[in-house]
């Protein structure tokens, strides 16, 4: 919100959040999209043409309106009034603004906000939005995937004939696998999309992202997934398996990545095309009937091992029902086969969780490649324990929801291996495509 006079300029200019403006300041002649900010302030906040924002402060200068928001929302019109696409909003730096005194980011904006600041949304399809609840997406739990699953269904129920999930980036890969184990037979896209820079930060990447991600939610790709950018210009976007997906950069546009699979499609909303890059994929069929399966175990830990792990450590696990090993290299944890003094073995902690019936599943810390025990002694050993996984190139976030959706359903050992090692959602691949370079960072 602004504060009364810069509110009163824009009034007077017959100009509001969304429509375009040019501001004649002393410092020189700007021209762009009014946007909307968190907390009261005199600044204005424009987005360029460059896909710039900038902040000025209008005292003593001139406004004048360039252009309405093409069908601006009004005030009175339904706020949820149906389009073709659904627009969910789950928080996270796509939906947040800096607040301009300390430089932080947080949650603010809604699905409205997004729509209104960003007018190319209504050119490109019918849509609607619906905020399900507003954080961080490190304060994710396995309940908000539950709730987001649950929305989905209804969407879908309701004629949605696709979905579009604003999310924070840090576990947009956890929701995305957890999405796509729990809405089985899919009919039409679900699109999780999120933002490295908040909407008011210069180069924000928030509305390429959105824009292409509408694009693939209007597409035959009927997979959920992910989509963000391909690379650090805004040429294109990539749309990510979503069992099959990492964030590997910490702030780069292009953090996120396929892990051992080629990207589903590539969406470019600038030519309106959507580029299949694999040839099986699932179609869109909006006969087909979802099948809501939502049932997650929240006893599910995960132990990234490392150097010197403490035995007492793994003892810790005794009281969950099952826990994801993040093993060095081929899938690994300390087994000490040579009985070296300064060596330690956690293999007798392993057992003894096992023995006590925690379901233990096996990933690895390189990311790229597969799990594979059958190679050197420790991995027997592992192997000899019970510990599941051998084969599998899922990611270690992928292993761990989908542990937590196995034993959602699935008590029994037997069943519960059976079912870890079958392919549900494309999280484990039996070939891995060769890359002569998989991240260039």
């Amino acid at each position: 919100m602004y504060f009364s006079k810069t509110s009163s300029m824009l009034k007077s200019a017959g100009a509001d959040i969304g429509d375009k403006v040019r501001l004649e300041t002393k410092e020189g002649v700007f021209e762009g999209i009014v946007m909307p900010r968190a907390g009261a302030s005199d600044d204005l906040v424009l987005k360029l043409d460059s896909g710039y924002n900038v902040g000025i402060n209008p005292e003593g200068a001139k406004i004048s309106l360039v252009e309405k928001s093409p069908k601006k929302q009004e005030e009175g019109e339904e706020p949820h009034k149906r389009g073709d696409i659904a627009i969910l909003g789950c928080g996270g730096t796509i939906s947040s603004k800096v607040e301009y005194k300390t430089g932080a980011v947080y949650p603010a904006l809604t699905p409205k906000d997004l729509f209104n600041a960003f007018p190319k949304i209504r050119q490109m399809a019918s849509v609607h939005t619906r905020l399900l609840f507003q954080l961080f997406s490190e304060d994710m739990s396995i309940g908000h995937w539950k709730l987001a699953a649950q929305a989905v269904r209804e969407e879908i129920s309701e004629g949605a004939k696709g979905i579009v999930i604003m999310h924070g980036t840090d576990t947009m890969g956890y929701t995305a696998a957890a999405l796509s184990f729990a809405l089985q037979s899919l009919p039409v896209p679900v699109v999780l999309v999120g933002a490295q820079r908040s909407s008011d930060r210069p180069s924000s990447d928030n509305e390429t992202n959105l824009l292409n991600s509408i694009l693939i939610a209007k597409s035959d790709v009927a997979h959920v997934g992910i989509c963000m950018h391909a690379n650090s210009s805004d040429d294109f976007a990539y749309f990510h398996n979503g069992t099959k997906v990492r964030k590997m950069h910490a702030s780069r546009r292009d953090a996120f990545q396929s892990i051992n699979s080629l990207p589903l499609a590539k969406a470019d909303y600038k030519t309106s095309k959507v580029e299949p890059l694999v040839q099986a994929y699932n179609k869109r069929d909006e006969k087909r009937k979802l099948d809501l399966q939502d049932h997650f175990s929240e006893n599910v830990g995960m132990l990234y091992i490392h150097p010197g792990i403490s035995p007492k450590l793994v003892d810790k696990f005794a009281d969950y029902d099952g826990l994801v090993l993040v093993g060095t290299g081929l899938g690994h944890t300390p087994t000490n086969p040579f009985d070296n003094k300064l060596g330690k073995s956690i293999v007798p902690n392993l057992k003894s969780l096992a023995s006590s019936g925690v379901n233990l599943v096996m990933s690895t810390q390189t990311i790229y490649g597969r799990v594979n025990m059958d190679v050197y002694s420790s991995g027997r050993l592992l192997q000899e324990i019970g510990i599941i996984g051998n084969g599998a190139d899922w990611a270690p976030e992928t292993a761990y929801v989908k542990l937590a959706w196995v034993l959602g359903k699935e008590k029994e050992p037997k069943k519960v291996r059976e079912l870890m090692l079958k392919n549900v959602a494309g999280e484990i691949s039996e070939r891995t495509p060769y890359e002569e370079k998989f991240v260039d960072f």
